[in-house]
């Protein structure tokens, strides 16, 4: 890791705003109802689940393996799995979270509110 310059930590702080990014998404995943999910047209939850559990763990594995290995952060960047990692995080994000954002609890429970607010 001495040898590192700054190009490859540059492209490691990548790696790590990656696995922030599918951390984010997974754990946003989990304080949607199951509901929300067929609601809005979208795959299950527990699918969603499996999928970012799996990009958040190579994402994590990524993140870590300049340190812990000595890898070059570039050539890790490069490989496939991270990229199909941030690719599914960020179609959560993109596409499935603002679908399910209605559906969310907000204000307690309120029964009294809809997608646009209280009525």
């Amino acid at each position: 890791m001495s040898d590192f310059n700054v190009l490859d930590y540059f492209f490691w702080l990548l790696l790590i705003i990656a696995f922030a990014m599918e951390a984010w998404a997974l754990i946003d995943s989990l304080t949607v109802p199951e509901s929300a999910f067929s609601a809005a047209g979208k795959w299950r939850k527990k699918m969603w689940t499996i999928v970012l559990i799996v990009t958040a763990v190579v994402g994590g594995a990524y993140a870590v393996a300049p340190a812990a290995l000595g890898a070059s952060p570039i050539a890790l960047l490069l490989g496939i799995l991270p990229v199909a990692a941030f690719i599914g995080a960020a179609v959560y994000l993109a596409d499935v979270r603002p679908a399910v954002a209605p559906f969310k609890k907000k204000n307690g429970g309120s029964s009294h509110s809809g997608p646009y607010g209280p009525w």
